[in-house]
């Protein structure tokens, strides 16, 4: 477990990349399919990952990321989507484990009578979608450090240009852009409050 805690521990946010470094579709591949195994509410996976992959098509998102550097420098760019529909999710999840045997079909019926529940409440599939998503982008970081890879979260981008832009489905929602590549410069070590101010004890 000491390697998880020195990728954990050595993450930073880089900004300043090495544009000739490259890394393939394999390995974006692999790394994704890590990120993917993140836990979600239900096993829905309420995310999809838009991939930017090749100088040409991270010029075109450059100015959407109010042309930050990184952006073109990075090896690649995952766009991290929420999905606001995860509960039609339902089948294609639950549909599998019922014809193995692992779960009843009294029980898959339960199982999306909460889905659907909860996704009936005005608030939750925005809520969802941006809280499961994040833990498969917290995933991606840590499996792209893990294999020497540097990366940084971007909030700054609009959000309504990408999707316009690059044929977002309205079902997903842009959430976060994170650049992966090789540092060219580290990221700046950053200091943290200390752990027991952010700490209760519930009584």
């Amino acid at each position: 477990m000491s390697d998880f805690f020195e990728v954990a521990l050595g993450r930073r946010s880089v900004k300043v990349y090495d544009p000739n470094a490259r890394i393939s579709e394999e390995e974006l591949t692999e790394l994704l399919q890590v990120a993917g195994r993140a836990p979600s509410a239900w096993n829905l996976q309420q995310w999809h990952f838009l991939v930017f992959h090749g100088k040409d098509v991270q010029k075109k998102l450059l100015p959407i990321a109010y042309n930050q550097q990184q952006i073109v420098d990075a090896s690649a760019v995952i766009c991290i989507m929420g999905d606001l529909q995860g509960n039609l999710n339902v089948d294609p999840v639950f549909d599998p484990q019922v014809e193995s045997g692992e779960i009843t079909p009294e029980l898959k019926e339960i199982l999306a009578g909460q889905i659907n529940g909860a996704y009936n409440r005005a608030e939750y599939p925005r809520d969802g979608a941006i809280l499961n998503s994040s833990l498969a982008a917290m995933q991606f970081m840590l499996a792209a450090r893990a294999k020497g890879y540097d990366t940084c979260p971007i909030g700054g981008f609009n959000a309504s240009g990408l999707a316009e832009a690059f044929n977002v489905p309205a079902r997903y929602l842009p959430t976060m852009l994170i650049t992966v590549g090789k540092a060219l410069q580290e990221g700046r070590p950053t200091d943290r409050l200390p752990i027991n101010q952010l700490i209760t004890y519930a009584e």
